[in-house]
């Protein structure tokens, strides 16, 4: 059925609305496919929901072979999220309501909860799995700073699906056919993307790997190697050096350090009153000692040190990855104001641990070896100590990773200096193992007759986040450019003038493609042409046929959206050229 310009429910926009801040957002609200309903909540118009169909439609395509679909509600009741402790652990996040009865409900931020229970009422033997089951649904987070028009909502629609196996072995098996599939959806969605590893965090489970789609407007930082290493920030893992022999270490001493409250200071004040023999004093050669914070889901709260080499930062993302689903906040002048014990700008190891009078749990980086030699705070005003030896001055709690992945840094696994870049996350795949089937009792009978508990994966891909990453990546500074799988029409016809050849040419020639299966947008407005040039532009549909004066020579122009090609093509071998150019 052809689509008339003229009718369809859609206004565009001259300017960039004013919450805009990337291109996928700019360019999906100007071209009429998406309308701000709320902060983080976004309307659908009739060319938006048909990209978010294609969307889904090429999902299903590649699931449907190795999974059933079904359809869960949104609206759901506490207890099951009670009973794996995620009511408490999504904190803030969580959609909370009540009935009228006074009984608690969440809006579904996720459904592994609900997919385990629905197989624990239909499946009791081994001979019920292995099992798939996915759904592309309507999902509710409650984001403090929703941004970015689709790439971070409030309410967003994902596809989730779950694997119920009887071993590790099943697992494997479904974990590796789900990301065969993913990258059969990618590779048809149209945009460059990268897999790399990544942290499970209050998912739980084994093992887990993003799908990002590559843009500097990425909210997630990843790293690649020379030789394929490829990790989110989150999960790269700091090479650990070999320990340091400390037997002919000196003996670690106080000294004055005056007016050193930042690393730089130290350093210069060191170099200049305490000069080394064999090189200057860097920054590396610092311990710099960070309190923290950590906020629990409940609400509880409890104090940590973290140690890193003083030309280190601490990622806060990196941070929280590994303390979710609890999170980081700086200590504030009352945290210290508790923790009298403590010289703020002075701080040391030794009164750091939970052995120490403080009690406060005292991590370090994984470069923070045995034998390694640091200046570090000596717990006095305007002192640090000199030739503090990690394993025999000061034994930490344990290591964690926090500290910045810097551009060069090496590989985990020695393929080469790190090159970093931006992404978004727009699939992630864990292997869940038991956690929410112990949670729930979901079990089964073996071969031999006993009880064992199911295995689970979960796997996600953002479908409406889909839309938007295809927009960062296709569009150029004139509009959309939409990959001919996920456009809303093959060709946009415009009727470039207003005598009866041109107008009749126009609905002949859309009324042709119409028959062959061609999607055609006739734009027939009364508006001039530049109007419609323009829009042609903006709302990216691959290909473009004006209809207008060459029409008097025998011509019709055939743009193509994407190249920005022209040619001018006879009226009785368009058609064959518009249908070759659609299934290139």
């Amino acid at each position: 059925m052809i689509t008339r310009m003229s009718e369809l429910f859609v206004r565009t926009l001259r300017e960039d609305p004013a919450d805009a801040e990337v291109p996928s957002h700019r360019w999906l609200v100007r071209a009429g496919y998406i309308r701000r309903t709320a902060p983080g909540v976004y309307s659908w118009l009739p060319l938006g929901y048909k990209v978010l169909r294609n969307v889904e439609r090429i999902i299903r395509e590649e699931m449907d072979p190795i999974s059933q679909e079904i359809h869960l509600p949104a609206l759901l009741p506490r207890e099951p999220y009670e009973a794996t402790g995620r009511w408490e652990e999504y904190g803030a996040n969580l959609f909370r309501l009540k009935d009228r009865r006074g009984n608690d409900y969440l809006l579904g931020p996720t459904h592994e909860e609900i997919f385990t229970l629905l197989v624990k009422d239909m499946c009791s033997s081994y001979k019920d799995l292995p099992l798939s089951l996915y759904q592309v649904q309507t999902k509710y987070r409650d984001e403090a700073r929703p941004r970015a028009g689709l790439l971070r909502g409030r309410e967003f629609v994902m596809k989730d699906s779950y694997s119920f196996d009887i071993d590790a072995e099943g697992l494997q098996k479904a974990y590796d056919a789900h990301r065969d599939a993913y990258i059969k959806i990618f590779n048809r969605l149209g945009f460059e993307y990268v897999i790399v590893a990544a942290m499970s965090g209050a998912m739980g489970g084994s093992a887990s790997e993003e799908f990002l789609a590559i843009g500097e407007n990425g909210e997630d930082t990843f790293v690649r190697s020379p030789g394929g290493y490829a990790a989110n920030v989150e999960a790269v893992k700091t090479p650990v050096p070999e320990a340091i022999s400390y037997e002919d270490a000196p003996a670690a001493h106080a000294e004055d350090t005056p007016d050193t409250p930042t690393i730089e200071t130290l350093v210069a004040v060191s170099n200049d009153r305490y000069p080394r023999a064999d090189r200057p004093w860097a920054a590396a050669d610092t311990l710099k000692n960070l309190l923290l914070m950590i906020i629990h889901p409940d609400g509880s709260k409890e104090p940590l040190a973290i140690g890193l080499p003083g030309d280190r930062e601490v990622d806060m993302k990196r941070l929280n990855a590994q303390l979710e689903p609890s999170e980081a906040e700086p200590f504030t002048e009352d945290d210290f104001a508790r923790y009298s014990d403590l010289v703020k700008g002075y701080i040391g190891p030794q009164v750091l641990g939970e052995e120490s009078a403080t009690k406060i749990k005292f991590l370090v980086d994984p470069r923070v070896v045995s034998g390694t030699r640091w200046v570090t705070g000596a717990n006095q005003p305007g002192r640090h100590v000199f030739d503090l030896v990690a394993g025999r001055d000061f034994t930490p709690d344990g290591t964690i990773e926090a500290a910045e992945i810097r551009e060069g840094d090496p590989a985990p696994d020695g393929s080469g200096p790190l090159h970093l870049a931006r992404g978004m996350e727009m699939g992630h795949i864990f292997q869940l193992g038991s956690k929410y089937a112990e949670a729930l009792g979901l079990k089964v009978l073996d071969q031999n007759g006993k009880l064992v508990t199911v295995t689970m994966g979960s796997y996600g891909i953002g479908v409406s986040r889909a839309v938007a990453a295809v927009a960062e990546n296709t569009s150029d500074d004139k509009g959309l450019c939409w990959p001919r799988e996920l456009a809303p029409y093959d060709v946009q016809l415009v009727v470039a003038g207003k005598g009866d050849e041109i107008v009749t040419a126009a609905g002949d020639l859309a009324q042709r493609l119409d028959d062959l299966g061609v999607k055609v947008l006739l734009d027939d407005r009364k508006v001039t042409p530049g109007v419609k040039f323009a829009d042609a532009e903006l709302m990216g549909m691959p290909i473009v046929v004006v209809v207008g004066k060459g029409l008097a020579d025998g011509v019709i122009e055939v743009r193509d959206r994407r190249s920005g090609e022209r040619a001018d093509v006879p009226v009785d071998e368009v058609t064959e050229r518009i249908l070759a150019a659609t299934r290139s």
